[in-house]
C-alpha cells in the first residue's frame, strides 16, 4: 500500500466524519481499500464530539450484536489507553439502578461487580461497579482524524445529497441522520441531548443513573471539565442549549455529586443522537452498486464504533 491512498484493494468513499465514519474509513484502509472519507462537517462540528464519551451501550439494539460490537471496542479503547495522546483513560465508577439485577451489559466488562452501600450516590438504591474507557471527545476526534490520514485515508470535506454523486466501487454511509434520507429510510430519529460541562474539582470517577427519576442523569469528568448529562428527547431537533433544561441537569448532577455544587460552567452543548429502532449495518446493491450501512447508534457510536468497523470491512 502507498502513502497516498493507493494499492490494491477497491476503492470505497466512506459518507460520515463522524466517529462511526473515520473507525470505518482506518480499518478499510488497514484492510488494504483505497479509502476517502466525505464529510459535512469538520470532527469538532460532528454529533460526535459532544458525546460525554463513557463507554456505555445507551439506547442501541439489537442487544446480542450490540454486546459484540462493544466488546470489540471496549479491547481496543483499553489497548489505547496507554497511549497519552488518544485521549482515551481507564476509569471507575458507577452505574445506579433501581432493581437488584446489574446492567445488562455488565458482562461483557471484566471486574464488574455489585456497588457496595459506601460507593452508592446517596438515594441510590443499587448499582454496579466498573472501570470502563473514558473518552475525550475534543483530543480522540483529532486523533483519530490523524490516524486516517497518517494510514492513506483521503478526507473531503463534502455534503451528500445523494448517492449517485458518490464515487467508488464500493459506498459506506455512516454519516448518522443524515444517512437514512440518502437510501430512502425514514426509521431514523433524533434524540437530542444537552450537556453542560463544569470546572472539574477534581473527581476520580464517573457516575451514570440512566433510570433517574427526572431523566437521564450522568457526571463524567475528564480532568480539564465535567461533562454532566443530560437529556434524550426523541424528536426533538434543536440544537442550542435551553437554560430551563440545563438548570434542571445541573440539580439531578449536583444530588449525585455534591462536590460539583459551585462549579463554573466550562461550556454547553446540544448534540441529536442518530435514533433508530436498531442499528443498521448491512450490505445493500443500490443502482448495481454495494452501499455498506452503517448508521442509527443512538447514544453508543463511541461504545460501539471499533466492532462495527470490523463488520464493514467484513462486508466489503
Amino acid at each position: 500500500m502507498s502513502a497516498d491512498g493507493g494499492g490494491p484493494g477497491l476503492r470505497v468513499t466512506v459518507v460520515g466524519g463522524g466517529v462511526i465514519g473515520l473507525t470505518c474509513a482506518l480499518q478499510l484502509r488497514r484492510a488494504g481499500h483505497r479509502t476517502e472519507v466525505w464529510s459535512a462537517d469538520p470532527v469538532a462540528r460532528t454529533t460526535s464530539a459532544v458525546a460525554a464519551a463513557i463507554w456505555s451501550p445507551y439506547r442501541a439494539a439489537p442487544a446480542d450484536d450490540v454486546l459484540r460490537w462493544g466488546a470489540t471496542t471496549l479491547g481496543v479503547l483499553v489497548a489505547l489507553a496507554d497511549d497519552p495522546a488518544s485521549g482515551v483513560v481507564l476509569m471507575p465508577g458507577t452505574v445506579v439502578h433501581r432493581g437488584p439485577d446489574p446492567v445488562w451489559w455488565a458482562p461483557v466488562v471484566p471486574g464488574s461487580r455489585p456497588a457496595t452501600a459506601d460507593e452508592l450516590p446517596a438515594g441510590a438504591p443499587a448499582g454496579t461497579r466498573c472501570v470502563v474507557p473514558v473518552v475525550d471527545m475534543g483530543r480522540y476526534l483529532p486523533w483519530l482524524l490523524d490516524a486516517c490520514r497518517a494510514a492513506g485515508v483521503v478526507v473531503r470535506s463534502a455534503r451528500v445529497d445523494s448517492l449517485a454523486d458518490v464515487p467508488g466501487d464500493v459506498v459506506v454511509l455512516a454519516a448518522g441522520l443524515r444517512s437514512g434520507p440518502l437510501l430512502g429510510d425514514g426509521s431514523g430519529f433524533p434524540v437530542q441531548g444537552q450537556v453542560v460541562r463544569l470546572a472539574d474539582p477534581g473527581l476520580t470517577e464517573w457516575v451514570l443513573d440512566e433510570e433517574n427519576p427526572g431523566g437521564v442523569t450522568y457526571v463524567v469528568p475528564r480532568g480539564r471539565d465535567v461533562v454532566c448529562g443530560g437529556t434524550a428527547v426523541e424528536g426533538a431537533d434543536g440544537t442550542e442549549p435551553d437554560p430551563d433544561v440545563e438548570r434542571d441537569v445541573l440539580e439531578r448532577t449536583v444530588a449525585l455529586v455534591p462536590a460539583l455544587r459551585g462549579a463554573a460552567v466550562v461550556s454547553r452543548a446540544v448534540g441529536l443522537r442518530p435514533g433508530r429502532p436498531e442499528v443498521r449495518l448491512d450490505r445493500t446493491e443500490v443502482e448495481g452498486r454495494p452501499v455498506i450501512s452503517c448508521y442509527g447508534h443512538g447514544g453508543a457510536g463511541v461504545t460501539l464504533s471499533w466492532g462495527c468497523a470490523e463488520d464493514v470491512v467484513a462486508l466489503t
